[in-house]
């Protein structure tokens, strides 16, 4: 069995110094360890997981993302549309459940005979992970090869596979505090349209600002307005904006990171938000757009119109919940954590409406990465 002191001062010399993933048995070892040098990020499921290490990368770090293979399918959309498509490098370690032959839960069952075939569908290099020390020495300088390669990689985990590493006490959890929610009863004749609120952001954005916008128009029209090298714009990985913003910001809290979502992303990867309240970087600004439309596939209403984003965000734990109800309001709260950062969730209803003759992005993902890496010297 592997020690994994040495296995992780190993990974620490390749410079691998970033964790995030869900809770695994067979990987509980490696989450002791990252947990207790204070290098993890607990996730609320696996894409968030993947999303959160793809931020990090951004910001220059090198990153491990841990998950048991049931898990595997959830982290699906962003190993294939963020990942791959930017060319996010990920050094993986799943765990084997189901293997054929061990005794394991009915659900394992299936994922247990085709990790492998799923990782290769991905186009994830993978390889079984060895329980002997020096065999598994040569597979990380195989895997740090493959990743500076700009590459994913995985290790397949078998039971047993590492020795037991004893997870220190991890204290009492503590509440962020919380302010009260800052509603307004201000009566709005006309809602902002979306790209009125980005341009505004543009505006107030200075050179220490990093802007990642969301999937579908919102980027677009990010795009459209003038492309300057601190703007990210997501393609696929619906719901995945605050969480690779989350990994960006605690990668580089030198920088200012607004995360601007839209409510149909939102929706589909809620759990973000107790995830980043509860790490809770200062310098992390996430910005809700709601128009109660998925109006990047033809209008569609969204759910938001039956919920409250304000209660869920305060209850989820963000220090700071600011209702905003147009341009001036959302000039004054980003001057305002700009001088005196603290995670804040700024909410603002939006108009319906597309710019006309809305192009697409003419940079390719790549470059956009590259960009941006090399504006806030992660590259």
């Amino acid at each position: 069995m592997l020690k994994m002191s040495d296995f992780g001062s190993e990974l620490e010399k390749y410079g691998f110094d970033f964790y995030s993933g869900v809770p695994c048995s067979f990987l509980k070892s490696m989450i002791n360890y990252a947990i207790n040098n204070d290098q993890f990020v607990m996730a609320a499921n696996e894409g968030d997981a993947v999303a959160i290490c793809a931020g990090a990368n951004l910001g220059g770090r090198k990153t491990i993302f841990l998950c048991q293979n049931s898990g595997l399918t959830n982290a699906v959309s962003p190993l294939t549309s963020l990942n791959y498509t930017f060319e996010i490098p990920v050094l993986g370690f799943v765990s084997l459940r189901g293997e054929k032959g061990v005794a394991d839960e009915p659900q394992h069952e299936l994922m247990g005979v085709i990790t492998d075939d799923l990782l290769n569908v991905m186009k994830i290099e993978n390889e079984v992970l060895s329980d002997n020390i020096e065999d598994a020495m040569k597979q990380l300088a195989k895997a740090n090869e493959v990743i500076e390669s700009g590459k994913s990689f995985f290790f397949i985990v078998k039971k047993d596979t590492f020795e037991k590493e004893k997870l220190n006490d991890q204290g009492e959890t503590i509440s962020n505090t919380k302010e009260n929610v800052q509603r307004s009863n201000a009566i709005v004749s006309q809602l902002p349209k979306r790209i009125e609120v980005l341009k505004e952001l543009k505006f107030i954005a200075d050179e220490d600002t990093l802007l990642l916008a969301t999937t579908g128009v919102t980027g677009r029209e990010l795009f459209e307005l003038g492309h300057v090298d601190n703007q990210f714009y997501m393609v696929g990985s619906m719901g995945c904006i605050s969480s690779v913003a989350l990994g960006l910001a605690l990668a580089r809290p030198d920088k200012k990171v607004v995360a601007i979502d839209g409510d149909g992303s939102l929706l589909m990867r809620m759990g973000s938000l107790a995830t980043n309240a509860y790490y809770a970087p200062a310098n992390l600004y996430h910005l809700l757009l709601d128009n109660a439309l998925h109006e990047s596939t033809g209008g569609q209403k969204t759910v938001s119109g039956n919920i409250d984003f304000l209660d869920i965000a305060t209850g989820a734990g963000y220090p700071k919940v600011v209702q905003l109800t147009g341009i001036k309001e959302l000039n004054k709260s980003l001057k305002s954590w700009g001088e005196q950062q603290q995670l804040t969730f700024g909410y603002i209803k939006t108009a319906k409406g597309i710019k006309e003759n809305l192009g697409r992005p003419t940079l390719t993902p790549v470059e956009v990465k590259q960009r941006l890496m090399i504006n806030i010297g992660g590259e």
